[in-house]
């Protein structure tokens, strides 16, 4: 069975180009530089899954030709990963089931506050219905088949990355401990995010980005959460050593189990 990544969105929180922005990157021409909020769908062992619902998801599940889902895995609460949740509602309606949401306890109770309206007593006919499944640092398992998280931090707040096989993932992060660097280990695909090459609060830099994938050690990594202040998708690309690359939104690949 033939598991696969799609880059839905490889941008960051305002995506590529930003609004009102006038620099070469944001004017690029380049479909490579036009970069929706972060996010990937993953078919793996069957499953049918999207890391991340930012405000983009509806245009990137008709984009890459959707149609169903198992479920959406969150790495985060903030809104350009979970701004998009409530478009679950067409997949709502044509199972007519719940649709399953895995995340951290902290991630649903955010939830729970953005959409307060799908969670109500009294619920609005139409809202999205969702099935919240509690998700921490210790593997678990979706219709049989498990995934394995990896445990990251964004400042100061946890995040998760997630491992399925042979594909490690990870996004918006500044640090990752050794133990999760373990976790890691003996992934073919890795993917990490890359904000900028200056030192960041929150996310990897290009130096930082470039030395985490040199401790994973997988033959072939990709930048994601990539900003205007890096540069255009095709320098970009030459710059990088070798097994390195940006990914572009709408990149696909295949991985081993």
């Amino acid at each position: 069975m033939a598991n696969k990544i799609e880059f839905l969105g490889t941008g960051t929180s305002q995506g590529v180009p930003i609004i009102g922005c006038g620099c070469r990157v944001c004017r690029s021409e380049d479909f490579h530089d036009k970069r929706l909020r972060t996010s990937a769908y993953i078919e793996y062992e069957g499953l049918k899954l999207v890391i991340d619902a930012g405000p983009d998801f509806r245009q990137q599940i008709l984009r890459s030709g959707i149609t169903s889902l198992d479920a959406v895995l969150l790495t985060h609460m903030h809104k350009d990963h979970t701004g998009g949740l409530d478009d679950v509602r067409a997949f709502n309606y044509f199972s007519g089931k719940g649709f399953p949401v895995y995340a951290e306890t902290r991630v649903q109770e955010s939830l729970k506050r953005e959409y307060a309206y799908a969670f109500g007593e009294h619920r609005y006919p139409g809202v999205p219905d969702f099935i919240l499944n509690t998700i921490d640092e210790n593997p678990f398992t979706i219709n049989g088949v498990t995934i394995i998280p990896v445990r990251a931090m964004h400042y100061k707040l946890p995040v998760l990355g997630f491992r399925f096989g042979r594909l490690g993932y990870l996004t918006d992060a500044n640090s990752i401990p050794d133990e999760s660097i373990a976790r890691l280990k003996g992934v073919d695909i890795f993917v990490i995010n890359c904000i900028r090459r200056e030192k960041h609060i929150s996310h990897f830099s290009l130096d930082e980005a470039l030395e985490v994938c040199r401790k994973v050690g997988a033959r072939h990594s990709f930048l994601t959460h990539l900003s205007h202040q890096l540069d255009c998708h095709a320098n970009l690309a030459e710059e990088l050593p070798e097994g390195v690359e940006p990914a572009y939104d709408g990149l696909s690949l295949t991985f081993r189990s």
